[in-house]
């Protein structure tokens, strides 16, 4: 095999990648993946919600830059994002819970972002009507946040990219490399043979740090299990109701005719671990049941529920440009739950790097790679 440019993740950010490259002019740009086939990684797996309501300026500027390239996606790509405007709604059940969500708010007004609002219990409870009215102080919303479809934006980066001239490899592991003058990989070992390289991006999502081991260089990326309780069809809910999320991190959405539910919890023994655990189940549908009182008559479908991996990175935001110590490897990896809504930007700034040599269509900065050097001191202030 040989390619100009290996892109090592055949997901969402790694088809992006692939795209925007392949837009650009690059035509010798080579996907591998040990999947055995598109979407058999976390961005199948993903819930599908998009929002400029962050806590970072970065993840802010990523979101309006993103949400742009969505707008634009079925004309560009040809593919169907899903994007749709239902709106993210979150809540304070107190005034401690409500405090950063204003300051979150102030972040997001001076980044652009024009219709995120603070809004008292009674909009909450107008904007969701299912909600249990006791104990909700405010909150914030946003209606141009909302939902899109992982695997629509997958399947159209990927198909456009293929139409470009780009290849997507399945069932391939990198191994190892091969190191040429200054540091640089000319030449990746893969499960299927050797493939030259100019340029190597590692896109793997929550296994980049083992991709980075195989290539010798430390990526400080770890997975993280979220656990996702569906429940069997209903009508309960309408499907456009907003993504709707309370500070302490229970949050629910209306897909595909049934209700997704969500509570953070921690992390499992095995990293890699996908399982979902039944005593989990049981605690979220009781946060479902104590505060969307319409649920207590909504059996979870225990059969279909399921379990994705987060890229964690150390402070909660991407790492995205070149690696240090190795001149032609780039990374765009760490998102920590933010990889398929921010994959648009992400595979266009990371494009201009690699063809430009600096990303110009916004300043990112704050997410090179080397920001983790020892000096540095890493504090995680997202709203995850």
């Amino acid at each position: 095999m040989h390619g100009a440019v290996v892109v090592v993740g055949g997901g969402v950010v790694g088809a992006s990648v692939a795209y925007h490259l392949a837009a650009r002019g690059v035509r010798d740009v080579v996907v591998l993946d040990g999947a055995p086939a598109p979407g058999a990684g976390s961005t199948g797996r993903a819930t599908g919600g998009f929002r400029v309501q962050f806590a970072s300026a970065i993840n802010v500027r990523l979101s309006l830059l993103a949400r742009e390239r969505l707008r634009a996606f079925a004309e560009e790509t040809g593919g169907d994002c899903g994007y749709v405007p239902a709106g993210y709604l979150w809540i304070a059940r107190n005034e401690a819970e409500l405090t950063p969500l204003r300051a979150a708010l102030a972040v997001q007004r001076a980044n652009g972002v024009g219709d995120a609002r603070e809004v008292d219990a009674a909009e909450v409870v107008a904007l969701n009507p299912a909600l249990a009215r006791d104990g909700i102080t405010g909150g914030t919303y946003c209606p141009s946040d909302g939902f899109i479809r992982p695997l629509g934006i997958l399947d159209g980066y990927r198909t456009a990219a293929e139409r470009l001239g780009a290849r997507f490899v399945w069932e391939v592991a990198v191994v190892g490399a091969r190191r040429g003058a200054g540091g640089r990989m000319d030449a990746l070992h893969t499960t299927r043979g050797d493939i030259a390289c100019d340029v190597v991006v590692n896109a793997a999502g929550a296994w980049a740090g083992l991709v980075g081991d195989a290539l010798g260089v430390d990526v400080p990326v770890v997975p993280l299990r979220r656990q996702v309780a569906i429940t069997v069809p209903t009508d309960a809910l309408p499907a456009s109701m907003p993504m709707t999320i309370f500070a302490d991190g229970f949050h629910l959405r209306v897909r595909d005719g049934r209700v997704l539910l969500l509570l953070p919890t921690a992390g499992a023994d095995d990293p890699f671990d996908d399982a979902v655990e039944p005593e989990w189940i049981d605690t979220v549908a009781w946060a479902a049941h104590a505060r969307v009182p319409c649920l207590r008559a909504i059996p979870v479908d225990r059969s279909n529920c399921w379990a994705g991996l987060y890229e964690m990175s150390p402070d909660g935001n991407a790492i995205l440009g070149p690696a240090p110590g190795t001149p032609n490897l780039y990374l765009a990896n760490g998102s920590s739950g933010h990889g398929v809504m921010h994959a648009p930007a992400l595979g266009l700034l990371l494009a201009e790097m690699i063809v430009d040599g600096a990303a110009h269509t916004l300043d990112v900065t704050a997410l090179r790679a080397d920001r983790f050097a020892p000096t540095d001191v890493a504090c995680a202030s997202e709203l995850l």
